[in-house]
């Protein structure tokens, strides 16, 4: 139900090209300088025929580094290769930016093992859970790879065997660390931030799919079964059918969740932003108008909702676009989500 990130669905390619006998090479960031087309955890699978699945920044990069990589394939073992869009390539091909990349080439051999632990890591991405990858940079005896999926170890080949926990690396600003001392990579892979989106109506619907393509995990939640489900709201990852309060009593909320009031009545959200504005969770909103903000808020002040727990809910949701159809605010409030989001990881 609903789609996976793209990052979990490249690790599942992966894996089924390894279980297929299919050779292929993973192109992974390893390290950035200057304004790049990229982001710091770009990645992308390149097949043995040239095929590609993800990104490392665009035609300009990626035509050259398919080639580097069908050689890093042919030699068997991981390579780092750089390259360097200054600002006259950069005007050639109509882009405002330059700098210097260098990426991680790392053969996918096909075997069980790594058919394994590939899906294993697609399985973990997509149930939230944290995980983190360790890659060998020295391949004498083959693949040397192990990923640590919610803290248990799963390896391919025994190098990094003495390697039972990342904590022992001390993570850099991005997802990646090339440690040369210990010869390995290390990749972080944080677990994806949840939507909550309390409503299953037209701008709920909306909200749900453009949030699943914007790489959130989207639970969708609502009292009426004829909303909450499958046909209305096919990009959720969850849905859940019954009484918000009951709802609410069974999620726990953390700093990579973000919570969206978005019922058919203002009692409805008025209870939803009562119980979530004081959580943990980075961003909680209320769909509608300031007014409907003002009455809202002068109940809650009265039932002893603090003051400062208010000021951080978001009324009315969204970036003002002028947004009016369902679909137009979905966007506007999506691109709330991922400013919140990039920034707080910037």
């Amino acid at each position: 139900m609903g789609r996976t990130t793209e990052r979990a669905e490249l690790w599942a390619e992966a894996a089924r090209l390894a279980k297929s006998g299919t050779p292929a090479v993973l192109a992974t960031v390893a390290r950035q300088r200057g304004s790049l087309p990229m982001a710091s955890d770009a990645k992308m699978l390149i097949t043995n025929d040239g095929r590609r699945r993800g990104t490392v920044g665009g035609g300009c990069v990626e035509a050259e580094v398919v080639g580097q990589a069908l050689e890093a394939l042919a030699q068997g073992k991981p390579n780092f290769v750089r390259h360097s869009l200054n600002a006259d390539t950069a005007g050639d091909i109509g882009l405002s930016c330059g700098g210097t990349v260098e990426l991680f080439l790392e053969p996918v051999v096909p075997s069980p093992e790594m058919a394994d632990l590939c899906d294993a890591i697609a399985t973990g991405i997509t149930g939230r859970l944290p995980v983190q990858v360790l890659t060998g940079l020295e391949w004498n005896g083959g693949p040397e790879k192990s990923a640590l999926i919610d803290g248990q170890p799963l390896r391919v080949g025994t190098a990094l065997s003495a390697l039972e926990s990342v904590d022992e690396f001390e993570r850099p600003p991005g997802a990646v660390l090339v440690d040369q001392e210990r010869s390995v990579f290390v990749e972080w892979i944080d677990r994806i931030p949840r939507v909550i989106i309390f409503g299953a109506g037209h701008v709920g619907a909306e909200i749900a799919r453009a949030a699943a393509r914007a790489g959130f995990h989207v639970v969708v939640s609502d009292d009426r079964d004829d909303f909450a489900n499958d046909r209305n709201v096919p990009d959720a990852h969850e849905i859940i059918v019954g009484d918000f309060n009951a709802v609410l009593d069974g999620i726990v909320l953390d700093e990579d969740d973000y919570v969206l009031a978005c019922t058919r009545g203002h009692s409805y959200d008025a209870n939803i932003i009562e119980r979530t504005a004081a959580s943990r969770a980075s961003y909680v909103g209320m769909l509608g108008s300031k007014r409907k903000r003002a009455v809202i808020w002068k109940v809650l002040a009265k039932a002893g909702v603090p003051e400062a727990a208010l000021d951080r809910v978001k009324v009315p949701i969204g970036v003002e676009i002028g947004a009016d159809t369902p679909a137009e605010i979905a966007v506007s409030v999506v691109a709330d989500l991922i400013r919140t989001r990039r920034l707080a990881e910037a």
